[in-house]
């Protein structure tokens, strides 16, 4: 396969980055908004509601990723235009501002002293002329350096680490060669292996800004005296898939890197990277809540490689399942986009899997559906750095 010559069929936005879906989408700003984004969504076809919890009285750093989270979403380049909808104009105001600086259309609304009734009239109008301008929108070829390729695996077992996500680590180092712009993250499940990613960080500057990540999550672990993470980490389902220590875990999610890919950057949650390569994003270990911080970097494709079976999917980013383990392919076949059981099985080897992920992507990104969206899985989780005032 020759990727220097591989193009797709995708979106150009505006600002020229490229996505590989067309959605608009509802935006509330505060748990307060969704019931009348929901209502927007069910009033005009063709948009989607993202609904979420919070937004009320956060304050600080947490208030700023809530930000950046919101914003993110909405600059995404699989999103085509965006309604946003909050409980006063300030917050809502400051959202749409920053969506609108890639050029694409953004519209705000917001509930105080208008009502529910109003607010929906009046946005479900703003959706309706999104909706219509999004279906004349047409596919355009782009080179593959274009695409940026997000991972994170969960429900690990030891398939995970001998399979599926070695064959992430292929498809990586392929995407890296021709000059794709991809992340990794899940700071938790580093542990014991971070020395590893250490070493494949290009400069020394950069490995100081991981190790500096990695320390801080170290911190939260001490601040809250916990000497150890036996109630969450490995997870049960991790153990009854047979991965005894986070060090194994570790070990297994680093593959999913590959060999010859350099770590080129580190980004905090939810920041977007400034150029090509492999960065490295701070991020929980919950699937919903990194897959949710990858579409908010401006990510448009994800691999999720798993084990004992994740469902997980998401509103703006299609997520492509792998497996290797042979039972939950089988048991669980329509959650699983790519079967690498093979591997396993010594009935194919790590290029032709690496091969198999890639083609499943271009598929994805020309617009054939994951089984995450098939089954209508949006999960749409913001991370939260501490309490609300």
């Amino acid at each position: 396969m020759d990727l220097k010559k591989t193009t797709f069929m995708g979106y150009r936005r505006e600002n020229n980055r490229v996505g590989v879906r067309n959605h608009v989408i509802i935006l509330p700003l505060d748990d307060l908004s969704n019931a009348a984004a929901e209502a927007v969504a069910n009033n005009i076809k063709g948009c989607i509601a993202i609904r979420h919890p919070y937004g009320r009285l956060q304050f600080g750093a947490d208030l700023e990723l809530h930000f950046r989270t919101l914003i993110g979403a909405g600059c995404n380049p699989n999103v085509s235009g965006v309604v946003v909808i909050g409980i006063e104009p300030q917050w809502t105001g400051r959202v749409v501002e920053g969506i609108a600086k890639t050029g694409k259309p953004a519209e705000g609304f917001w509930i105080e002293g208008n009502g529910d009734l109003a607010t929906i009239h009046n946005a479900s109008k703003a959706a309706y002329k999104l909706v219509k301008r999004a279906s004349g929108q047409r596919r355009v070829e782009a080179a593959l350096s274009e695409l940026w390729v997000s991972t994170k695996c969960g429900e690990s077992d030891t398939t995970s680490g001998c399979g599926s996500n070695p064959s992430v680590g292929n498809a990586f180092d392929k995407l890296y060669e021709v000059g794709s712009t991809l992340v990794f993250g899940e700071t938790t499940e580093l542990t014991g292996g971070e020395h590893l990613v250490a070493e494949r960080c290009r400069t020394p500057k950069i490995r100081d800004e991981f190790m500096a990540m990695f320390d801080r999550y170290q911190e939260v672990i001490n601040r809250h005296k916990t000497s150890d993470l036996s109630d969450s980490q490995p997870t049960k389902g991790n153990i009854a898939g047979g991965l005894t220590t986070i060090e194994e875990k570790a070990l297994g999610n680093i593959q999913k890197i590959g060999k010859k890919c350099m770590v080129d950057g580190v980004l905090d949650k939810a920041e977007t990277p400034t150029g090509p390569g492999l960065w490295f994003m701070d991020s929980s270990s919950a699937a919903a809540e990194m897959v949710t911080l990858c579409a908010a970097s401006g990510y448009v494709v994800h691999f999720f490689p798993t084990g004992q079976g994740n469902v997980i999917g998401n509103p703006i980013l299609p997520v492509i399942k792998i497996c290797a383990n042979p039972r939950t392919v089988r048991l669980m076949s329509e959650h699983i986009d790519i079967d690498v059981s093979g591997l396993l099985r010594r009935e194919e080897n790590l290029d032709q899997a690496g091969d198999k992920l890639i083609d499943s992507m271009l598929r994805t990104a020309n617009g054939q559906v994951t089984a995450a969206e098939l089954l209508g899985h949006n999960e749409f989780v913001m991370t939260r750095l501490y309490e609300s005032a």
